[in-house]
């Protein structure tokens, strides 16, 4: 299987310069009692690192295949920034979500110009769906994470890591269906292999662990968690070698220590996250001993409505 290249990332980032914030790097190492700084991708267009994958593969499509449309399927943010990136291209979209999709995310979707599809609830049954969607309609599929077009994408916010923070000796990382983390394992190990990068999932959604652990990819039979951008059933085939190959450790973080971590960025950066976003957070803060500093915990998201904010902040 062929693993995204240093010099595919480095193409990908000149490819969305027109779209992509260079999100800042804040320090919070006073707060935390570490030394932890945040890379705030929920700064990004979309509210979510997920514009620098999107663009990235819909910018390399042809002009036919984007004048005929693209198609997704997602919990929330990919879809936005599919939609967004469909948009700037000149391309229509096509998003299949969760019936459990927060409102946020539906509305910010379809806020950005795209079609919106509601099936099942879990990553497979969207998947099936779109494809379905995909064969009738003539739609390019722009996959949420099992893509070296999309890795590459997010692979960006690992160069950027790296200028920002050069001493940088871990870097903390939600993971979903693994799109982020193959990106920015593979940037960064590539470049600098001494950093660590330690990849957080939800106790109740561990799939890439499940499948490290087992050696073979393993899909779960259900996922359960306040991090709804997490709940993937399993690893892309993609993402799950990525890991194997570039990423140190993965580790499971409770809901309540995910909703706590919401809570303290709030009140401690003004800074808004989804819990999604902040599950890299709860994981920097409870480790005992703390990962070795300088530390940078991504917050992949910040799309939280504010009334969820509400049962966080205290």
């Amino acid at each position: 299987m062929q693993l995204v290249s240093i010099k595919d990332i480095q193409a990908a980032r000149e490819r969305i310069l027109p779209v992509a914030r260079v999100t800042p790097l804040v320090d919070v190492s006073v707060a935390a009692g570490r030394p932890l700084w945040l890379k705030c991708e929920s700064l990004q267009p979309g509210g979510a690192f997920k514009i620098r994958g999107a663009y990235n593969m819909v910018a390399q499509l042809t002009a036919d295949q984007r004048s005929r449309g693209v198609i997704t399927y997602s919990s929330g943010n990919h879809g936005q920034a599919v939609a967004l990136a469909a948009r700037a291209l000149g391309a229509r979209a096509v998003v299949v979500m969760p019936t459990t999709a927060p409102a946020i995310k539906v509305e910010g979707t379809r806020g950005f110009g795209a079609e919106v599809i509601f099936e099942g609830t879990t990553t497979l049954h969207r998947r099936a769906r779109a494809e379905a969607e995909a064969a009738a309609r003539g739609l390019t599929m722009v996959p949420p994470f099992d893509h070296e077009w999309i890795i590459a994408g997010q692979g960006t916010l690992g160069l950027e890591l790296l200028e920002q923070l050069p001493d940088i000796a871990t870097v903390v990382v939600p993971v979903g269906g693994g799109g982020l983390i193959s990106g920015v394992a593979a940037a960064i190990k590539q470049l600098k292999p001494s950093v660590q990068v330690v990849g957080v999932e939800p106790s109740g959604a561990a799939k890439m662990k499940a499948s490290i652990d087992a050696g073979a990819i393993q899909t779960l039979a259900s996922t359960r968690s306040i991090a709804d951008g997490l709940l993937a059933v399993r690893p892309g085939d993609l993402n799950f070698a990525h890991v194997q190959k570039f990423v140190d450790r993965l580790v499971t973080v409770e809901d309540e220590a995910i909703g706590s971590a919401v809570g303290w960025l709030f009140a401690t950066g003004k800074i808004l996250a989804e819990p999604s976003g902040a599950a890299s957070v709860a994981a920097a803060l409870g480790a005992n001993p703390p990962f070795t500093g300088p530390a940078v915990a991504i917050i992949s998201g910040g799309n939280l409505a504010p009334e969820d904010l509400l049962k966080y902040a205290h």
